[in-house]
């Protein structure tokens, strides 16, 4: 029976994992901003946006493409000292003017940093099956505020459900969009994970009633499987040529008197 050495096993195991493709900056001039409430600009290498309005009502910046299978990546920062505490976030299968459409259905995931009526601090996944506004009443007891009427919270964040953001500070993001699991993480840690049935669509920027917010350097990738160990593509390159040297090392073992 032929024997295997720990180290063949451990890089035949790694042959057999899932490689993490590079991943692509993202240009976002071509990206498309919905919502009357944002002034979304984009920053110099096009792989930034800054949206400065503090406004009361939500507002979009999205691809415009469909966006599933994909695995997007960047910075989020908010740049203030203590001049607001509001709702920064994400949509996942968003379409064109859904911010206002009676019929929209999408994902939607919003940070909030402080307390306000029934606006509650941390970060949720939320499901939006009609328009964000008009839908009544003031910025503070509307759907998008109080997670209530066309705002179906799904999940709140298993460390971050409830910590708010914190001024001039960068969180590190890492969204998974499938058709039937998504996953958040912040700074490398997986903090949202559901199943479901999701419907394909733009993945988008969220702002509601927060100035001086800075998504930085995004990128995107083909999506691993959820739960999957990513190995890096560079490691899988070099598998091989590892597997023949110790086939040729074990050879020359053998020929020894």
């Amino acid at each position: 029976m032929k024997k295997y050495t720990l180290l063949q096993i451990g890089v035949a195991c790694l042959l057999s994992s899932t490689v993490m493709a590079a991943p692509t900056p993202v240009d976002l001039t071509g990206w498309t901003a919905n919502g009357i409430g944002g002034s979304w600009t984009v920053q110099a290498g096009n792989d930034s946006v800054f949206q400065s309005l503090n406004s009361s009502t939500p507002t979009v910046f999205h691809n415009g493409q469909n966006s599933q299978d994909l695995a997007l990546s960047g910075q989020i920062t908010v740049q203030e000292s203590g001049g607001d505490n509001d709702f920064i976030g994400f949509v996942l299968g968003y379409n064109e003017g859904d911010i206002t459409n009676a019929s929209a259905n999408y994902i939607l995931i919003d940070w909030k940093q402080g307390d306000q009526g029934a606006g509650l601090d941390g970060l949720a996944i939320s499901k939006v099956t009609g328009a964000l506004y008009p839908n009544g009443g003031t910025h503070t007891s509307n759907d998008a505020w109080d997670h209530t009427g066309v705002v179906t919270e799904l999940a709140r964040a298993d460390n971050l459900g409830s910590t708010g953001w914190l001024d001039n500070t960068t969180y590190n993001f890492d969204l998974i969009f499938k058709a039937n699991q998504i996953q958040v993480s912040v700074n490398n840690i997986i903090e949202l994970s559901i199943a479901g049935t999701f419907g394909n669509g733009s993945f988008g920027f969220y702002n509601f009633s927060q100035a001086n917010v800075l998504y930085a350097g995004i990128e995107e990738r083909d999506a691993p499987p959820i739960g999957a160990v990513p190995i890096p593509a560079a490691a899988f390159m070099f598998a091989p040529a590892l597997l023949g040297f110790m086939g040729l090392r074990r050879k020359a073992k053998n020929t020894v008197a």
